[in-house]
């Protein structure tokens, strides 16, 4: 056996095979052969999605072909490519993605198969710029989806339950510019206000008082910079990390310079550490609407809260018409927490969290640490029994399931 963790280091993977094929034939070959099976990206995810008792698959060896269609305005990429190395392709050809995570190490289908996402009110998670993709199914086949295909909405935020992605069409736009401010002290009741302010917010807290410690804002390059008493902050005098006392030269340049889209909507350079890296992760997409009481729920629990986390980010994101997407049906506000790395801390502090935001229909992020049960997530999302009887018809021996599809949908 092979051993291989996670990037957090929080997950061993419990494979009895590490494979890295070198064709789309070999990889249908050994998807068909095998009982269980999974493929593996840039390991971003803090629970054990990406685990299997089985095959681990890395698709890093097949052909790496990135192909543009102006005409179409998309983009044809591989599954395993990165996020900043597609978008310095991009760039450099006149073209950007509508929007990036906040940072830019994650691969492109496992970002997209999470509902991963970065931040605007008007601008949908990274799986909305999907308009068509190829996917191995349990028997070996290959299939090639697009909009147009009636189960398209389910196939994208997939979770790798309906088999194993190896291409992706990503909608393009023309390059743009950004400028990054960063804002201290940011008063509560001038939250909406912010997060509505530029093209991708994000507000940044410790929980220790109601206000945000750091808001960046990531504006369109034509746009006029915040006035000096923007909403009651004042003005960054240096730059900053999202996690006090982080190596600010992680992050991505800021004081309103402009940049690329891929080298500014990023908290972090593709070249370095992102985040603190020894950490464990939650987030929970609530509907935009009911962002005041959810954060005053919180704020109940915000003693519980502090004394585990090294940082914690409040963003928008838009609504959006795929399944099991985080957004779906709903405008939304997700809060997210970066704990420290000690689980047995940590996990009861999120079930407090968890009770916290019980009444407000709480989404976790697939890729994220969560104790909610099967029963609770499925109630916030009308499709579940839609797509839990296409998981079992498109995969009938749950070849393609773990230890968290086996808790969500369990044979």
């Amino acid at each position: 056996m092979s051993t291989h963790r996670n990037w957090a280091g929080n997950v061993e993977y419990a494979a009895r095979a590490y494979h890295r094929p070198s064709s789309i034939d070999e990889l249908r070959e050994l998807v068909a052969g095998s009982d269980r099976i999974r493929a593996v990206g840039s390991g971003h995810s803090f629970n054990r999605l990406g685990d299997t008792t089985g095959d681990l698959v890395t698709l890093a060896g097949l052909p790496a072909s990135v192909q543009l269609d102006e005409q179409r305005r998309v983009v044809d990429v591989p599954a395993a490519l990165r996020y900043g190395d597609l978008a310095t392709w991009l760039h450099e050809r006149g073209y950007a993605l509508a929007n990036l995570a906040s940072l830019p190490h994650i691969s492109v289908a496992g970002a997209v198969a999470t509902g991963t996402h970065g931040s605007g009110e008007t601008v949908g998670n990274l799986a909305t710029a999907v308009a068509g993709l190829e996917m191995v199914t349990a028997d070996g086949e290959l299939h090639v989806v697009d909009r147009a295909h009636p189960e398209f909405a389910a196939m994208v935020v997939s979770l790798g339950a309906l088999g194993i992605v190896t291409r992706l069409t990503l909608d393009v736009v023309p390059t743009f510019d950004i400028r990054q401010y960063v804002r201290l002290d940011l008063p509560r009741a001038a939250l909406d206000a912010a997060l509505a302010s530029a093209y991708s917010v994000s507000v940044f807290t410790d929980w220790r008082s109601t206000r945000g410690t750091q808001v960046w804002r990531k504006q369109l390059a034509d746009q006029p910079p915040p006035p000096a008493d923007w909403l009651g902050t004042t003005a960054a005098d240096r730059p900053w990390h999202p996690v006090p006392g982080m190596p600010v030269v992680n992050c991505t340049e800021q004081f309103g310079v402009a940049g690329p889209w891929h080298e500014r909507l990023p908290h972090f350079r593709l070249g370095f550490t992102p985040s603190n890296g020894d950490e464990l992760q939650s987030e929970y997409h609530l509907p935009r609407a009911v962002a005041a009481d959810a954060l005053a729920a919180l704020d109940e629990v915000a003693h519980l809260v502090a004394p585990v986390t090294l940082t914690s980010e409040l963003r928008t994101i838009a609504a959006d018409d795929l399944w099991l997407s985080p957004q779906y049906g709903r405008d939304s506000l997700a809060v997210h927490f970066t704990w420290i790395a000690d689980a047995t801390a940590v996990l009861p502090v999120v079930a407090d969290v968890e009770r916290a935001l019980a009444p407000f229909a709480p989404r976790p992020h697939w890729g994220k640490v969560f104790t909610l049960t099967r029963a609770e997530i499925a109630s916030t999302y009308p499709h579940w029994p839609d797509f839990a009887a296409l998981v079992a018809r498109l995969d009938p021996t749950a070849k393609f399931h773990t230890e968290v599809l086996d808790h969500l949908f369990p044979r």
